[in-house]
C-alpha cells in the first residue's frame, strides 16, 4: 500500500513535465486565495471568530509550543496512518469537521456533496452539520463506501431532535455528534458588522425545511414562505435547557455511537462517559463560540487521560499535517480539520476539498517518516518537548 507523502513525487514528476500545482500548498496560501473566491459576507463567516479572536489565534499558536523529537535509525520505508474508531478501520486519523455553512463554500453552492464525494474519494470521514445545503439523505448517499457522521445541533423541539436522529440513522450514517457549545451563537464581530447571518436569510436549512415535523409547524411549507421558515427555526434552533440529566434521553434516540463536541473539563468527560455516551470531541469550536479561552490542545491532555479507553477526537487550529501529528501524540483518536477544507472547497470544489486532505496526509506521513514514528502508535506524549529557552 503506498505511502500518503508519495503524493510529494507526483509534485515533483509533475513538475519535470512543466505542471505545476494550481492549487496553493499551505493554509495561509488557501485562506488568502480563496478571499477572492468568497463573497464578502461568507469569508466573514468561515474565517471569523468569537471577540477579538484570540483564542482562534491561539488554537494555533499553541502547537508551535509542542516540538516532536526525532528518533534516527528507526525503519520507516512504510508507515502506519489508519485507526480504529467506533469499531470501524478507517485509512487515516484525519476527518473533515462539520462546517455549518460548507454548502454555500462551493461554486456550484452544493459544497455539502462536495464535501461528501471528497470524503468519497479519500476515504476520509465527513461530519456532516444539521446546517446544510441538501438534505443528510442525499448528502449520506454521496459518501459512498466511506462512513459518515451526522452533527446535532440539538433543538428545543425534543420531537425534532428525535427527528433528525432518527433520519440520520435510516440514511446510514455510523455515529451521532453532539455539538454542546452552539445552543446560542457567539459573539462574532465580523459578522455582526455586517449584518449577516447566513441561516437568516433562509440558507443552509435544507435539514429543517426537508423535515415533516418542522413543515408541520409553519402555516406555509418553506418553498411559499422562506422568511418565516427561517425565523421559525431561529425559535427552535438551540435548547437552552439541556444538561447532564438529558444524557439517557440522547441516548436512547439511538443504537448509533454518540460522541459529545466541546469537551474540555475532565469532569464533564468523566460524566459523559458514565451517562453512556461512547466518544468524547474536545474542541472549543476553533475560537469561533468563546473568546478568551485556553487553547483547545492544551486541554486535550486531560480529556484523554479522563477518557480512557474511550476516543477522542479532536479539532481546534489544525492547519497543517505537523498540527495533526503533535494532537495524535497527545492522544487523540482522530484528528478534525475545518477552515481549511472550507478554503479548498472555495477555489476547487470536491477536488480542492482532496487536494487539501491529500497534502495535509502527505506532510503528517513525511514528518512522521523523517522524525522516526513510523506508525501512529509510536506517537506518545514522550515523543513532544516544550519549545523555548526554558523548557
Amino acid at each position: 500500500m503506498p505511502n500518503y507523502g508519495d503524493h510529494q513525487l507526483g509534485i515533483y514528476l509533475r513538475g519535470l513535465a512543466g505542471e505545476r500545482e494550481s492549487l496553493p500548498l499551505t493554509c495561509a496560501e488557501l485562506e488568502a486565495r480563496a478571499a477572492g473566491a468568497m463573497s464578502t459576507e461568507l469569508l466573514a463567516y468561515v474565517a471569523g471568530g468569537a471577540g477579538n479572536e484570540h483564542t482562534q489565534r491561539a488554537n494555533v499558536a499553541a502547537f508551535d509550543q509542542l516540538g516532536l523529537v526525532p528518533r534516527m535509525l528507526v525503519p520507516g520505508a512504510e508507515r502506519d496512518l489508519s485507526i480504529e474508531l467506533l469499531g470501524m478501520s478507517l485509512p487515516s486519523s484525519l476527518m473533515l469537521a462539520p462546517i455549518g455553512v460548507i454548502g454555500l463554500c462551493a461554486p456550484d453552492g452544493h459544497g455539502d456533496l462536495a464535501t461528501a464525494r471528497a470524503a468519497a474519494e479519500t476515504g476520509v470521514p465527513m461530519i456532516a452539520s444539521t446546517l446544510s445545503v441538501d438534505p443528510m439523505e442525499q448528502v449520506a448517499a454521496a459518501m459512498g463506501e466511506t462512513p459518515g457522521f451526522f452533527q446535532l445541533y440539538t433543538p428545543n423541539d425534543r420531537e425534532l431532535a428525535e427527528s433528525f436522529v432518527a433520519r440520520a440513522e435510516a440514511a446510514g450514517f455510523a455515529g451521532i455528534v453532539v455539538t454542546l457549545d452552539t445552543w446560542v451563537p457567539g459573539w462574532r464581530p465580523r459578522d455582526l458588522t455586517l449584518g449577516s447571518f447566513p441561516q437568516l436569510r433562509g440558507h443552509c436549512l435544507a435539514n429543517y425545511f426537508t423535515d415533516e415535523l418542522f413543515r408541520a409547524r409553519l402555516e406555509k411549507p418553506p418553498e411559499e414562505d422562506p422568511r418565516t421558515a427561517a425565523l421559525t427555526w431561529a425559535l427552535l434552533f438551540g435548547d437552552p435547557t439541556l444538561s447532564w440529566d438529558d444524557l439517557p434521553w440522547l441516548r436512547s434516540l439511538t443504537k448509533l455511537p454518540i460522541l459529545l463536541k466541546g469537551i474540555c473539563h475532565p469532569e464533564d468527560a468523566r460524566r459523559a462517559l458514565d451517562g453512556g455516551v461512547d466518544g468524547l470531541y474536545c474542541s472549543n469550536h476553533g475560537g469561533r463560540q468563546a473568546n478568551g479561552g485556553i487553547p483547545a490542545l492544551q486541554h486535550l491532555p486531560e480529556i484523554v487521560a479522563a477518557a480512557a479507553d474511550a476516543p477522542v477526537i479532536f479539532d481546534s487550529g489544525i492547519r497543517t499535517g505537523e498540527h495533526i501529528v503533535k494532537a495524535l501524540a497527545l492522544g487523540a483518536r482522530a484528528v478534525a480539520i475545518g477552515r481549511p477544507y472550507a478554503y479548498g472547497l472555495a477555489l476547487g470544489g470536491d477536488e480542492g476539498i482532496a487536494h487539501v486532505l491529500r497534502c495535509l496526509l502527505a506532510e503528517a506521513d513525511l514528518l512522521m517518516a523523517v522524525d522516526g514514528y513510523p506508525a501512529i502508535a509510536d506517537l506518545t506524549p514522550d515523543a513532544l518537548r516544550r519549545v523555548g529557552i526554558d523548557a
